[in-house]
This record gives structure tokens, C-alpha cells and sequence, in this order.
């Protein structure tokens, strides 16, 4: 099955950086669209970033300008950087992957969601 699982989360002070990663693996023929989602306590889940599989990328406005989508095909990987970081970024945060798993259709895969918590 496929799998996606997000690392990097954690408590940060308001200005600080943090870097998130989300590593994709399982029976995958090919990802297309990979992206960052985050909700907050009390809020739906919201697009934070996405990236297309040949580099394009769009941002939602909040975030533009401190944060950066990245990803490395060749490790199924998509890298979300986060830079000056405020409270109101605090969220759990998921991976979303457009993956055609082998045998399947393609559709949209999730991680388990990492938090990060900007606060002082």
C-alpha cells in the first residue's frame, strides 16, 4: 500500500524556521502533484503549498514569501520550508500525494499529519 509520512514538526518561536518532509513509499507507479495542507484547531483544512512533478509551484497568500515547496523525484519526497513563522501558522500539517499506486486508478494519498506549533 502506498504511505505517506511527514517528519520535521515541532515548537517554534514566533520568527523561527522549520523544515517539514514528507516521504512517500509503497507500490507506487507514479506521483504526479504533491502539496501541504494544514488545519487548525477550529479550521478545515486549508492548501498551503503545492508543487507539480516538473517543479511548478503555487502557494496559498498567507504563506507567500516564507515558505518553499520543494521535492526530489527521485526519493518520492516532497520539503516544505518554513520561515518566519507566526502563531497563526500553528496547525497540524499533511502531505497530500496525486499517486497512481500499481493496480490503482490515480488518486490522492495523505500522511498522518504532523504538528507545528509556533508560539512563545
Amino acid at each position: 500500500q502506498v504511505q505517506l509520512v511527514e517528519s520535521g514538526g515541532g515548537l517554534v518561536q514566533p520568527g523561527g524556521s522549520l523544515r517539514l518532509s514528507c516521504a512517500a513509499s509503497g507500490s507506487i507507479a507514479n506521483i504526479n502533484g504533491m502539496g501541504w495542507y494544514r488545519q487548525a484547531p477550529g479550521k478545515q483544512r486549508e492548501l498551503v503549498a503545492a508543487i507539480s512533478r516538473g517543479g511548478d509551484t503555487n502557494y496559498a497568500d498567507s504563506v507567500k514569501g516564507r515558505f518553499t515547496i520543494s521535492r526530489d523525484n527521485a526519493k518520492n519526497t516532497v520539503y516544505l520550508q518554513m520561515n518566519s513563522l507566526k502563531p497563526e501558522d500553528t496547525a497540524i500539517y499533511y502531505c497530500n500525494g496525486e499517486i497512481r499506486a500499481w493496480g490503482h486508478t490515480n488518486r490522492d494519498y495523505w500522511g498522518q499529519g504532523t504538528q507545528v506549533t509556533v508560539s512563545s
